[in-house]
């Protein structure tokens, strides 16, 4: 190969990343630091071929060049010339093969070697400089062609924002062990638009799947054998799904036209796609972290850093991802737009997305341009924006002050709900009758008084029990003490403080009083979740009694541990109870359609009135719902709650009431709901009064 680079001619500034166009490929790269950037091509055997020095930079950093004849399915890398300033913040190093920020298609096998750093391994990552060159190992990315147009629009689910109900899940994890899911297909995007998945995702009454990340993700270097970053919240590639979910792993186009196939397939069963989205960090971590791709690129403009030149770490995970500069803006939000144009998903979650509102001080700001952006684009405007409202950063938690559009996962309510009924203290102490109730009638103070310009409706909260990050539902209810063991943690990582009880004996239990005390409250926390006010969001799995083994922070388990347990075909005890649970939850989330009472759409829109607020256990709390304006006795609703180990009398008021549901498990038969009526313990009951 000839180093002398070539010259390109100077193409477009538009779109980021590569693009087949007019005969030839334009591409588009953000360094503002560098002094050369030389674009690296190789063969399909992976030697480089010949480079070309790109344009730039202009006043916004980027650099661009369009080279006739190239086609797609060309290999490419990037090389930076800068300085190497540690203390100014500046890594440059041109040994060192850099992957476009932007591939749409990434090739080649990761594994940490001591070439990817910048600096010699083992010495000071400020003074050792490292100039053994990487491009044997590193990942490269390929041109894409230009993908087939998507369904129209019109095709699209519209989910109104007061019937969506969330589930969350992770696309390996839901099949991996699925018995109904050819052994070919499961694992992978193709299983989660298989017919048995769609049946399943129909029988439970959810609208939207939020995917665990998808978009290409890398391993963490120092992990025990065996373990891998099941989760994926280690993104490098944030325009590219992951080839661990695809049937062909080693054709990222084909990884590409699976995963449009699954949300094609989701979309016509009128399932909305959710992403979950890791845009605050990436795998270059800390100052002793290697040089992949951004840092390489221009690390003082992608990252945050500090009066040392290092990364600010507001994310616990090395490195912040920079939203103080422009570009960095412009980046994500290309990068959104590729999901949603391109790949056809209907939103996202954003992890600690509290670093996306940190402006050029630090602090966070609900008139963040990122979020301004959002607003007026003309792509974006109307995808579903769900944040993680908070961060390792200074001020991080930052429930209630995203802007009016997005919605948050709302932890208070998770803490008052399993508090509540597990009769255990929370972070923030007791649960009093009155927080259970605030939380269940939407935190107004929350999402509606603490910015009231903004109008907040109670789907501003998305509510949840479970999530990947911490206990099973089932879980919650057998082990009252994390048992992480074999994360390799000696037991140190995972929440300390999540609310949970065993009921008498730690994990499984053959006592058949154990396990009907467990059953009775699970049943009663999922319908809390969804009769409350707000966004519901179950955790994928909990429907069938899926098991953690009591590990609450099982991010490297790809294995049975981190995958659902769906009960044996064989037991037929274990599969009738799934299947009630399962039934129960359709049961719940068919109320919840019925009754416009049990889903507001503002707070104005439902008056709730509690008795029982200021008593004890031996009292039913009590929850009476009509519409505004409306006389109390037209046609209300009333809910019971009975956190108590013992059956409670219900005096209902005058006139006569139908039960609609009780959480009482399926073999035991209600009692008639008269006046006087015993209310069963640990559990609810949902009556509405007959004309």
């Amino acid at each position: 190969m000839n180093n002398a680079p070539l010259t390109p001619s100077p193409g477009r500034l538009e779109p980021w990343g590569a693009q087949a166009r007019d005969g030839g490929v334009n591409f588009v790269v953000f360094a503002a630091h560098a002094r050369a950037l030389q674009l690296c091509l190789f063969d399909e055997q992976g030697a480089e071929e010949r480079r070309y020095r790109l344009h730039g930079p202009t006043a916004d950093g980027l650099w661009h060049g369009f080279v006739p004849g190239l086609a797609p399915g060309q290999l490419y890398g990037l090389r930076a010339h800068g300085p190497w300033a540690p203390a100014e913040g500046h890594r440059y190093n041109a040994h060192k093969l850099l992957l476009d920020p932007a591939a749409q298609e990434i090739v080649g096998s990761f594994s940490w070697r001591p070439e990817h750093h910048g600096y010699v391994l083992g010495q000071d990552p400020d003074t050792a400089f490292e100039a053994s060159d990487n491009a044997a190992w590193a990942l490269k990315a390929r041109v894409p062609a230009p993908m087939p147009a998507l369904r129209p629009a019109q095709h699209k689910p519209r989910i109104a924002a007061a019937e969506r109900v969330l589930y969350e899940v992770h696309v390996k994890g839901f099949s991996q062990q699925h018995p109904g899911i050819p052994p070919e297909l499961r694992g992978t995007y193709a299983a989660l638009a298989h017919p048995a998945a769609l049946a399943h995702f129909k029988r439970l009454g959810i609208t939207t799947l939020s995917l665990l990340p998808v978009h290409y993700a890398l391993n963490e270097p120092m992990l025990p054998p065996g373990l891998v970053n099941y989760w994926g919240y280690n993104t490098l590639g944030f325009f590219c799904p992951t080839p661990r979910y695809s049937r062909t792993p080693q054709d990222p186009a084909a990884v590409n036209a699976e995963f449009r196939a699954m949300v094609d397939a989701l979309h016509a069963q009128g399932l909305e796609v959710v992403l979950d989205v890791v845009y605050n960090h990436t795998p270059e971590g800390n100052h002793f972290g290697p040089t992949l791709s951004f840092r390489g690129l221009d690390q003082r403009s992608w990252y945050r850093i500090d009066g040392t030149g290092r990364p600010l770490n507001w994310s616990a995970c090395g490195n912040t991802l920079n939203f103080a500069h422009p570009q960095v803006v412009a980046f994500t939000l290309a990068s959104l737009r590729h999901w949603v144009q391109v790949m056809g998903v209907d939103g996202f979650r954003f992890d600690l997305a509290a670093v996306l509102g940190r402006g050029t001080e630090g602090g966070f700001d609900r008139d963040h341009p990122f979020f301004q952006a959002l607003d007026t684009d003309p792509v974006l405007k109307e995808a579903l924006l769900i944040a993680e409202p908070w961060d390792a950063g200074p001020q991080g938690y930052r429930v209630g002050d995203f802007p009016g559009r997005w919605l948050e996962w709302h932890d208070r309510f998770r803490d008052a709900a399993n508090g509540y009924w597990l009769h255990k203290p929370t972070p923030h102490g007791e649960v009093s009758r009155t927080e259970f109730a605030a939380r269940f009638d939407g935190s107004a103070e929350t999402y509606r008084d603490r910015h009231p310009a903004q109008q907040r409706a109670p789907q501003a909260g998305v509510n949840y029990l479970a999530v990947h990050d911490g206990y099973t539902l089932a879980d919650l209810v057998a082990y009252e003490r994390k048992h992480n063991h074999a994360n390799g943690e000696n037991n140190r990582d995972g929440r300390d403080n999540e609310v949970c009880a065993n009921f008498g004996v730690e994990g499984p239990s053959a006592d058949p009083a154990v396990l009907a005390t467990r059953l009775r409250v699970r049943r009663a926390l999922v319908a809390t979740l969804l009769l409350a006010a707000g966004t519901p969001m179950l955790g994928g799995g909990d429907e069938v009694g899926n098991t953690q083994h009591g590990n609450n922070n099982a991010w490297s388990q790809d294995n049975p541990t981190g995958w659902i347990t769906w009960p044996d075909p064989a037991d037929a005890a274990a599969g009738a109870e799934a299947a009630a649970f399962t039934a129960f939850i359709g049961e719940l989330n068919a109320l919840r359609h019925q009754q416009p009472l049990l889903r507001p759409g503002a707070f104005s829109e439902i008056v709730r009135r509690w008795e029982g607020l200021v008593y004890g256990d031996d009292t039913p709390l009590l929850c009476h719902l009509h519409r505004a304006g409306e006389a109390a006795g037209a046609a209300p609703l009333l809910i019971a709650f009975n956190r108590s180990a013992e059956v409670l009398p219900l005096a209902l008021p005058p006139g006569r009431w139908q039960v609609l549901l009780c959480s009482e498990p399926p073999d035991l038969t209600p009692p008639p709901a008269t006046a006087g009526a015993p209310l069963p313990p640990r559990g609810l009951r949902v009556l509405q009064r007959l004309p």
